[in-house]
Parts: structure tokens; C-alpha cells; sequence
């Protein structure tokens, strides 16, 4: 008999559906607007009667449900992030030497960088275009096999075997992309040509790589999931199932989702966890809602936020790197992180609420703790946590690869975290 897929279908359209954080916004905007969602102007913010609601801001989103209409209900807040690791494109790109044509890059975020050797490349984000009354924003996607970084072959690296492969940032990431000699402006001409403008009317760009392969299911019992920018796509569409979800319950909290940008490079940006978006987003919600600074300081007071983004499961090649005791299982459920140094904001009180959420979605739960003796990554629970002064619970998928071009999870967790999250957006 041939296995069959868990319901994770959803989810993989989502990440091709995405390969800029400009692209995985527009996504879930379209998600959210054919459940009724309205999306309001991002200098306007939530409006009387906006019961459910979203708005964007570059590579960043904020929507909101439920709550009664209630300045003073109880938030349950529901984050991710929208960027990962990758190769971006210089604002002069235009390089190359002895008959190659390539492109400047400068690398995003900690990437695995011998991942991104001999792939088929292809090119997202957004770009500045002259409008009539100054600059006009569009987004760009090119799924053709644009570009590859092509590794030396081994017979001139005879070494590689013994001292591993060691590429540097600045001079062996930059990818081919046609033979030739280089010519400035090449790469607005083709921006333009794509958009169907003038070269002189391209004015800036936002533009990154990403692996042309599909997502997947995969294994020989189809119960793993290949997939690019699963670190946090994954947290991003769970989210965003679960947001729905809450709308369609309308209970008395007010379920919100925030999913920003920048999270890989630390955050601090207009449109990341360290900037003002999500705060002056509740504080004009509750205004909307007939309310005062006094009714948002009582709804942060009984409210909570699940910070999701993507944990370590043990790699059966590397079982020394994990803490030995805290080990985690692809297709074991949903993962509570912790860090007693507040790298993840989990605490007593946000745990239990996430394990209580756990109980009423029925689904498992599993608890990592990084190795003592190793350095922790973060997320944007702890600066969310700061900014709204709310119990934070860090939460995510188990998978292989983080950071890699090409990911792997098990397809069992991410429905059971858009549960997870469901319940949790719901829960009192």
C-alpha cells in the first residue's frame, strides 16, 4: 500500500507561494481577505467596527480577531517572522571576471552557505519604480534558472576532505548568471524588462535568491517535508491557521497575529520585533474600540504570546551537539523552548499555557533545552515579551537543516502546531 501525505498541502503551498517576505505577506493576505478579513490602511490602523482586521508594512503583517469588541479583552498574540537566510542582491551587482557574468550578493542573516552551491536560483522581493508622485512599490518574482554558484571541482581542492570546505562571504558566493563581459546597468535593465518599465524608472530594490525545487513530501513513508524557508514559514502559516480559526470561534479574547521581518538579522527595524509595529498596532485597536491607554494596560495584563519559530530536533549524525536529556523528535509534536538566560522567553506561567493549549488540541508535546556548554539561538519572543510586558511562551516545529537552502520536518507537526496555536488563540 502507498502511504499517504498528512494534510500539510496547505502549508507547502504556502512556502512556494513565498519565496520573499514581501511574497509570504501578500500570501497570508489573501488568506486572511477570503475569510473576511478587511485589510485596513497601515497609517489609518484598525478602524470602528473592524471586528477582524490586518494590515502590512513591507515584509510585516498584524491581524486581529475576536474580542467582542472589548478595548480591555485579554490578548492572545501569536508571532513569527517572515525573513530567512539567503543571498541578496547588491544595489551595484553588476561583476564578474575571465568571461563570466555575475551578480554581487551580500549574504542575509546566518546561512548555511555551502547549501546554496549548485542550485537553480531564482529571484523575489520588491522594487522601487518612479510613479507619478514619486516611488511606487511592486513586487518581483522570477522562478526561471537564473543563477547557480557552482563549487570548485575537487580535483583542485584535493584538501577539502581533511580541512572541510571553507568558502569566503566576499569572493565565492557570487553567482553566474551568463557568459560574457559584465556591463553596468545590466541588472536594472533585466528588473525593468520584468516589471515593464524603463530601466531609468527603476529606482531601488529589495531582491534576494531562492531554491527553485518545489517543496515536498518525502521519505519512503512520506512522513517528512522538504522544504525551503520552513525557519519560518512554517510558524507563519500555523499562525495564520490558527488566526482563522479564532475568527470563526469568537470568543471573548482578541487573538492576534504578528508576523515581521528582519528576525534573522536581529530585529531592529521599522518592521521587526525590536521596532514600535505591533505596539501602536494594539494601542490603536483598543482605540478603535472606544478605548484608553488604561484599557490597554488592563488588556496586556491578562494576555499572552506564543513566539513560534522553528526548534532543533536531535540529527542522528550528530547526537553529541544536544543536550541529552532534552531530546526532540521529528513528528513528536510541538516544542516548548527554553533558556534559563532568556534567549527564548518561555517561563513557568507561559509553558503551562501552551501544555494546557497542547491538551485541549490533543496533540503531543515535546521540551528543548540547548547543550549547556553551546551558544543559543533567539527568536522574537524576548523582545515581544519587553515591548508588551506579557507572559511569552517560545514554541515551534522540530527540523533538520535550520538555515539551510533546503529544510527538513516532519509533516505530522506543523498541523498539530496551527492547533496548538488555534487552542491557544482561544483559550482562556
Amino acid at each position: 500500500m502507498t502511504p499517504t501525505a498528512p494534510p500539510t498541502e496547505g502549508l507547502l503551498t504556502f512556502i512556494d507561494a513565498s519565496p520573499s517576505p514581501f511574497h509570504a505577506v501578500e500570501e497570508t493576505a489573501r488568506l486572511l481577505g477570503a475569510a473576511g478579513f478587511t485589510r485596513v490602511d497601515g497609517a489609518d490602523g484598525p478602524q470602528p467596527g473592524d471586528s477582524r482586521g490586518f494590515l502590512t508594512r513591507g515584509g510585516a503583517l498584524v491581524a486581529w480577531a475576536g474580542g467582542h469588541g472589548r478595548p480591555d479583552s485579554p490578548l492572545r498574540v501569536m508571532g513569527a517572522h517572515t525573513d530567512s537566510p539567503n543571498l541578496r542582491i547588491k544595489p551595484r551587482p553588476d561583476t564578474g571576471r575571465v568571461g563570466y557574468r555575475q551578480l554581487g550578493v551580500e549574504i542575509y542573516g546566518g546561512a548555511l552557505l555551502n547549501s546554496w552551491l549548485d542550485r537553480d536560483l531564482g529571484l523575489s522581493g520588491r522594487v522601487a519604480v518612479r510613479g507619478g508622485d514619486g516611488a511606487e512599490l511592486r513586487l518581483v518574482r522570477v522562478d526561471r534558472p537564473l543563477l547557480r554558484v557552482p563549487q570548485l571541482a575537487i580535483h583542485l581542492d584535493r584538501e577539502i576532505d581533511q580541512r572541510g570546505l571553507q568558502l569566503n562571504k566576499q569572493t565565492h558566493l557570487s553567482p553566474v548568471w551568463g557568459l560574457g563581459t559584465p556591463t553596468d546597468g545590466e541588472f536594472r535593465s533585466f528588473l525593468a524588462d520584468e516589471l515593464g518599465v524603463a530601466p531609468d524608472e527603476v529606482l531601488a530594490w529589495d531582491v534576494m535568491t531562492h531554491d527553485l525545487a518545489p517543496s515536498a513530501v518525502v521519505g519512503v513513508d512520506r512522513d517528512l517535508i522538504s522544504a525551503p524557508r520552513l525557519d519560518n514559514l512554517c510558524s507563519c502559516w500555523a499562525g495564520a491557521q490558527a488566526l482563522l480559526a479564532a475568527a470563526s470561534a469568537e470568543t471573548a479574547t482578541t487573538a492576534v497575529l504578528v508576523l515581521f521581518d528582519h528576525e534573522e538579522v536581529g530585529s531592529t527595524s521599522e518592521r521587526g520585533a525590536g521596532g514600535p509595529l505591533l505596539r501602536s498596532t494594539l494601542e490603536r485597536l483598543v482605540s478603535s474600540r472606544g478605548g484608553t491607554p488604561a484599557d490597554l494596560h488592563r488588556a496586556l495584563a491578562g494576555s499572552l504570546c506564543a513566539s513560534a519559530d522553528m526548534a532543533h530536533a536531535v540529527h542522528p549524525n550528530y547526537v553529541e551537539r544536544y543536550e541529552p536529556d532534552h531530546h526532540v523528535a521529528l513528528n513528536g509534536g510541538p516544542v516548548i523552548k527554553h533558556n534559563a538566560n532568556q534567549r527564548y522567553a518561555t517561563d513557568a506561567e507561559g509553558a503551562a499555557a501552551f501544555r494546557l493549549a497542547c491538551e485541549r488540541a490533543r496533540v503531543p508535546v515535546q521540551e528543548y533545552v540547548n547543550r549547556t556548554d553551546l551558544a543559543c539561538g533567539s527568536t522574537i519572543g524576548p523582545l515581544t515579551a519587553a515591548s508588551l510586558g506579557m507572559p511569552t511562551v517560545d514554541v515551534g516545529v522540530a527540523q533538520l537543516a535550520m538555515h539551510s537552502a533546503r529544510e527538513l520536518a516532519g509533516a505530522d507537526d506543523p498541523p498539530r502546531l496551527a492547533a496548538a496555536l488555534g487552542a491557544f488563540a482561544t483559550g482562556g
